[in-house]
């Protein structure tokens, strides 16, 4: 069943889409801080909340560290902007556009250039051994995209992407970067945190040059499967307001 056109005075007040505008900032100032961006390159998008036909995404030209919730744009899959000032980054667009509309899980979509876990998309063989517990939050969730294409320039190379990420919600795209993808932006920024984080160790462990010693694959999936659940605790949720009352203290204006 097709949506209704987007009015801009009835849904873009609706507290819901103002809220994601938020948290999406947030994800963006906690990114830059952490040096997981590149330059005014990389895109975090998420759909915006209750239509499957338009996403949220940073402009072109702006450094993570300068989103507001303001300055994300809407934009629908035609490359139409439908609110915000500015356009959508090339690559941002056909990256990201064939991937929500060809994978709906995807409402979160986060590329980044985040330089460990961009060292293991250059390593030959599997980007993550599953050494550290860390990494064992992924185990089972990981893709690895081989087809290296060159820059995202038209909607194939979009599409080939989100052909590639299947049941995943880890991309490693070889000699690029990875994509994170998840059901709301609280996960995916839970998963792209932690996936740097579980790089950064494997890469600290191999340039011992000792052997790496993965986890037996039982206790690994064992070990995941209690991730997924911790007790009930909302993990992502709380991780995603701890980074919003850091930003509230010390750069407020990301909620502009």
């Amino acid at each position: 069943m097709k949506t209704p056109a987007l009015t801009r005075l009835a849904d873009l007040d609706r507290p819901e889409i103002w809220q994601a505008r938020v948290d999406l900032a947030a994800c963006f100032r906690a990114a830059a801080r952490l040096g997981l961006h590149e330059g005014v390159c990389n895109h975090l998008s998420f759909m915006v909340p209750g239509r499957d036909d338009m996403f949220l995404v940073n402009p072109d030209g702006w450094s993570f560290a300068e989103i507001t919730a303001s300055r994300l744009l809407i934009c629908d899959f035609n490359r139409t902007v439908i609110a915000g000032d500015g356009v959508p980054e090339d690559t941002a667009f056909y990256i990201h556009a064939p991937l929500h509309r060809l994978v709906p899980r995807a409402r979160a979509a986060f590329h980044t250039h985040m330089p460990n876990a961009t060292a293991l998309a250059m390593l030959d063989g599997p980007p993550l051994l599953f050494a550290g517990q860390s990494s064992l939050k992924f185990y089972g969730r990981t893709a690895v995209d081989e087809d290296y294409g060159g820059l995202a320039l038209d909607e194939a190379e979009g599409e080939r992407i989100a052909s590639t990420i299947g049941d995943a919600d880890i991309l490693f795209m070889r000699h690029h970067g990875v994509m994170v993808v998840g059901p709301s932006i609280a996960k995916a920024w839970d998963d792209l945190y932690y996936l740097e984080r579980a790089a950064e160790v494997q890469r600290l462990a191999e340039a011992t040059g000792r052997p790496i010693r993965p986890v037996p694959k039982e206790i690994a999936a064992r070990t995941a499967e209690q991730m997924k659940h911790e007790g009930g605790r909302d993990s992502p949720a709380l991780h995603l307001e701890s980074i919003k009352r850091q930003l509230d203290a010390s750069a407020p204006e990301y909620r502009q």
